[in-house]
This record gives C-alpha cells, sequence and structure tokens, in this order.
C-alpha cells in the first residue's frame, strides 16, 4: 500500500473541519462523529471500519 503525503491541514480543508480536529481524533481525544469519519474515508476511498478502529 503506498503512502499519501498529506498535512492535517488539507485533509481539515478537504473534510470541512479544522486541523485540531483531525489532531485531536489522530491522537485520540476526540472521536469523530459519523458525518465526519465517512467524509475521512470517502476521502481516502476507503470504508469507516478500515480507517477508523471502534
Amino acid at each position: 500500500m503506498s503512502q499519501i503525503k498529506l498535512s492535517q491541514e488539507e485533509l481539515a480543508f478537504a473534510v470541512g473541519t479544522t486541523r485540531q480536529t483531525i489532531t485531536s481524533i489522530q491522537v485520540g481525544k476526540y472521536t469523530a462523529s459519523l458525518v465526519l469519519a465517512y467524509k475521512i474515508a470517502h476521502y481516502f476511498g476507503l470504508t469507516v471500519e478500515e480507517v477508523f478502529d471502534f
């Protein structure tokens, strides 16, 4: 699997949230809403289950 070079700022803009929210999701301080989880997964062409560990 290849890795995509993408900043938190770029991802945040693409899914309509803030960089701080992306950072909080990455470090486990915030759980993404279902809508945001879907947007992030869709951005990468993956399912929510492939991106997030619930």
